[in-house]
């Protein structure tokens, strides 16, 4: 689990792609402190096994599925990424309950300056909006965020100055794709409701008499 909140931007040195996967190296400094083969990395959102280290990079693997679901098949040698190390007991959650486990990717409509912030449109289709409220919780490409507007086919989310500089959401213009997951306790929610409903249409009076209830 992750918090949304970027410890730093790291430069991708490498992506080479493979049959049907891809590796990715990126030079790091702070997400290396004390981190070992094995940990968990969210790169844009994604969360991905850190499979090798060296003093300054570090190495994942990225499998197809992953690939086609997410906009990492787009990063280049230089891209910048938001980088985030795994949640661990004792840190402060000062954004929300981000799994690393992208729901779809949108694309930036607009970027308008609104006093000191900056807001993003972003389009995204029904499965995403669906399990999206104003003023409810979201990552875009890993940090997280406010929504303010939610239509069914866009939504929008505004940015203070320092997010802006210190992510990627700040070198991103019109156009471009970003990594989108809903609010993981939503989803949970709205499947429970969706079970229920099924449930009740299941029950009529003649699966009531069926089973000996009437």
């Amino acid at each position: 689990m992750f918090t949304g909140i970027i410890e730093e931007l790291g430069t991708v040195q490498k992506l080479d792609a493979l049959k049907d996967s891809a590796r990715l190296t990126i030079k790091a400094s702070k997400v290396l402190e004390q981190t070992q083969i094995g940990d968990s990395i969210a790169v844009n959102g994604v969360c991905l096994t850190v499979t090798t280290l060296s003093a300054n990079t570090f190495t994942v693997d990225i499998m197809y599925e992953t690939l086609v679901k997410t906009n990492l098949q787009l990063l280049k040698q230089n891209s910048l990424v938001n980088l985030e190390r795994a949640l661990q007991l004792q840190t402060r959650l000062g954004g929300h309950l981000v799994s690393g486990h992208i729901d779809g990717i949108g694309k930036i409509l607009t970027i308008n300056d609104v006093g000191i912030a900056k807001v993003y449109k972003i389009a995204a289709d029904s499965t995403i909006t669906d399990y999206s409220v104003p003023k409810g919780s979201i990552a875009i490409d890993g940090i997280s965020l406010t929504l303010i507007d939610v239509e069914k086919d866009y939504f929008t989310v505004s940015l203070i100055p320092h997010t802006a500089q210190n992510t990627t959401l700040g070198y991103k213009v019109p156009g471009d794709t970003v990594n989108i997951e809903t609010d993981i306790i939503g989803k949970y929610i709205a499947k429970f409701i969706q079970a229920q409903k099924e449930m009740k249409k299941d029950i009529s009076i003649d699966f009531l008499a069926e089973h000996g209830f009437i």
